[in-house]
């Protein structure tokens, strides 16, 4: 293995050293090596963890992480300084990009003034990991990840592959060992996340030149083979995708990253996008295998370690959605990563109040996940004030409610009340209120969390509602009937409100668990039930979810996540972070959204949507109205395009259902539907 290892060290030296490796005499690109797509260093036989899918099914989640429940995450580096947001590093190359923009106007021509030299402006000079630590584990976080590696290329930790990092310029200071110290003296568990995956195509603008204006032509400063160490080398034409085909840009990664891995001994390690490469390389398997079977060696054959990965998993790693929810209880424990603003500071960003922080924390709990919160940094390491005050309102609320989060399992249902949270990707607003109703459990006791404070003072739990009973009359032998009544469960003993010591007044009927609140209010945010009884179970009922609404720009996004679904075949699909409707064989089936306008208006109705076939046809019924289209024909069925239908007015304000069917029945071809939108017409 030492060998092996020293093997993978002279080759990283040779990638990462110098980008002129790649780099012919006469300056032009030199083609890459031959030979099979290398992996990450094998797995020796007695290690428990192999690089296949049927291996690392062994892997239990660890109770820390299961127990953990809130984490906070310090997405930030030198893409901070300009204070421009997410992805700075792509887009200053690429015109019309708004960073394009704004780099202009500050720094200059990305030919003249490029990526390489914001890098040495980031200096973090007001950063205090320990004070922050502190801050952060007052606020309920039991986990801290820190941002190990960005699609930039830049390593936050002290590294011998390349100088592109925080201990040799910018801060000049170990960013990743000085979180992590911070972290341990603190006890909260320590991660780290890795995005360097995607950073190989992701950075492929940065070789560019404009195409007009007075620097037509004038290659960026990534096009200068001086600096490929940092830009990478020339992709081939046909790599685009997130992940590059690349053997040996897969052995930089498995390089780099098993750098991070084995200097720092992370209890998390974060991927940002799925498994590395695809789980068809064992490239990205053979990590996740070393980093469970390190773990096991440092821990008595115990795996104390999560990695997570926006991939189903079905138990192999901990799932995660990015800035998304699951829309039920998971039987393996999940993650949701967030933020209270953009990734990465952004001037122009106002950021999330502390109840959609709250309200997030308890929808995922209540369905067996965690929640990884971004705490935006400003780039000299600071927070502003804004978002100190936020982890103090926290800290107040996890002191009262905490003991409903922290160390909980779900119950036997997440959840009620009339917001339906279908789930997924990028899709994390909700409206809720003291209707919705979460459930935790410790052992024999439930809780019950109000995502708000009723304005008349009572909730009503209908999954606690009191069984009628059934009567049933037993015979003996000799003739004699006696009638017994069967207990179905739900006996509660006692109610009472975290944070008050008032005496509740409650009942249990046959429309529920109602509960009458003292008038002192314990918070403006939730309401969290402390419920102990005998044979605790939820009643089953008929659930009245609310209507989708407008956006804060008066438009409609109706999703195929959203949708009711009418028929025995269609279905609904997610590849990558997306979902659409399939299956759609028959013209008898539909799909439908259940929408509510506040006021009249005009809209333009768009579809996104796929097809392999010629002249398939389909119609969006709205108010009285139909408009038709012909789906365009893609070549794939995960390939999807807009189309638009037409402009359709709204004259009654209030609930209405938007449905999409066949045009014809007769000539119906089979289409995908990603999503429907309304468009506020101006």
């Amino acid at each position: 293995m030492n060998k092996i290892l020293t093997t993978l060290t002279l080759i990283a030296f040779a990638l990462f050293g110098g980008g002129c490796a790649d780099q012919a005499a006469d300056g032009t690109k030199a083609a890459p090596a031959a030979g099979p797509a290398p992996t990450a260093a094998p797995a020796v036989a007695q290690e428990k963890f192999q690089p296949t899918l049927d291996s690392l099914k062994q892997y239990e989640c660890p109770d820390w992480f299961r127990d953990a429940k809130f984490g906070i995450w310090a997405h930030w580096g030198p893409q901070a300084v300009p204070m421009d947001g997410d992805w700075y590093a792509r887009g200053m190359y690429e015109p019309g990009n708004k960073h394009y923009k704004y780099h202009l106007e500050h720094y200059g021509h990305p030919s003249e003034f490029g990526y390489k030299d914001i890098i040495p402006l980031w200096k973090a000079e007001k950063w205090n990991p320990d004070r922050l630590m502190a801050l952060y584990k007052k606020a309920g976080a039991k986990y801290f990840v820190s941002m190990g590696t960005h699609h930039d290329n830049f390593f936050l930790w002290k590294s011998k592959l390349h100088k592109w990092n925080a201990a040799n310029m910018g801060p000049h200071r170990d960013v990743v060992g000085d979180w992590q110290k911070a972290a341990k003296k603190h006890g909260l568990r320590f991660g780290v996340s890795e995005h360097l995956g995607a950073s190989f195509t992701w950075f492929q603008s940065s070789h560019r030149a404009d195409k007009d204006g007075p620097k037509a032509g004038v290659p960026y400063d990534g096009a200068n083979p001086k600096f490929w160490d940092l830009y990478h080398f020339p992709a081939e034409p046909d790599d685009k995708a997130w992940y590059s085909t690349n053997p040996k840009w897969h052995q930089q990664w498995t390089t780099a990253i098993r750098e991070l891995v084995d200097n720092y001994k992370p209890d998390l390690l974060y991927t940002d996008g799925v498994v590395p490469f695809g789980t068809n390389h064992a490239v990205g398997l053979s990590m996740i295998a070393h980093l469970y079977n390190s773990s096991a060696a440092r821990n008595k054959g115990k795996v104390e370690v999560i990695y997570n990965c926006k991939q189903k998993s079905d138990g192999r790693w901990v799932e995660d959605l990015e800035r998304g929810i699951m829309p039920k209880i998971e039987p393996y424990p999940w993650q949701t990563d967030t933020s209270i603003g953009d990734w990465f500071y952004n001037r122009n960003w106002k950021f999330r109040p502390l109840s959609w922080v709250v309200h997030t924390l308890v929808d995922n709990v209540s369905k067996n996940g965690n929640l990884l919160l971004n705490v935006v940094q400003r780039p000299d390491g600071s927070l502003d004030a804004e978002v100190e005050q936020m982890l103090k309102d926290m800290a107040d609320w996890t002191a009262i409610h905490g003991e409903a989060i922290f160390g909980s399992r779900p119950w036997l249902v997440y959840g009620e009340g009339p917001v339906r949270a279908k789930g997924g990707h990028f899709k994390e607003d909700f409206k809720y209120s003291s209707k919705d109703i979460r459930f935790t459990t410790k052992g024999a006791t439930l809780y019950a969390t109000a995502l708000g404070w009723p304005q008349d003072g009572r909730i009503t739990i209908r999954s606690l509602a009191k069984p009628a009973g059934r009567i049933v009359q037993i015979t003996s032998g000799g003739g004699a009937t006696t009638t017994v009544a069967i207990d179905l469960g739900n006996n509660i003993t006692a109610v009472s409100l975290l944070g008050s010591y008032a005496q509740l007044g409650w009942k249990q009927t046959a429309d529920g668990l109602v509960v009458t609140l003292p008038a002192q209010k314990v918070s403006e945010l939730t309401v969290t039930l402390k419920i102990t009884g005998t044979n605790l179970r939820p009643v089953p009922f008929e659930q009245v979810f609310e209507p989708i609404h407008a956006d804060d720009k008066g438009n409609f996004s109706l999703r195929a996540d959203d949708a009711d679904l009418h028929g025995s075949r269609i279905k609904q699909e997610t590849k990558g972070v997306h979902t659409h409707i399939g299956f759609w064989d028959k013209s008898s089936e539909w799909v439908s959204w259940k929408v509510k306008f506040d006021a009249p208006g005009k809209f333009k109705v768009s579809a996104q949507c796929a097809t392999v076939h010629d002249g398939a046809e389909f119609a969006v019924e709205l108010a009285g109205k139909r408009l038709a289209a012909k789906a365009p024909k893609t070549a794939a069925w995960d390939e999807f395009k807009n189309i638009s239908l037409g402009q359709i007015e709204i004259t009654q304000p209030g609930e209405q259902l938007v449905a999409v069917r066949a045009k014809d029945p007769a000539k119906w071809k089979a289409i995908n539907l990603r999503a429907v939108r309304l468009q506020a017409a101006q």
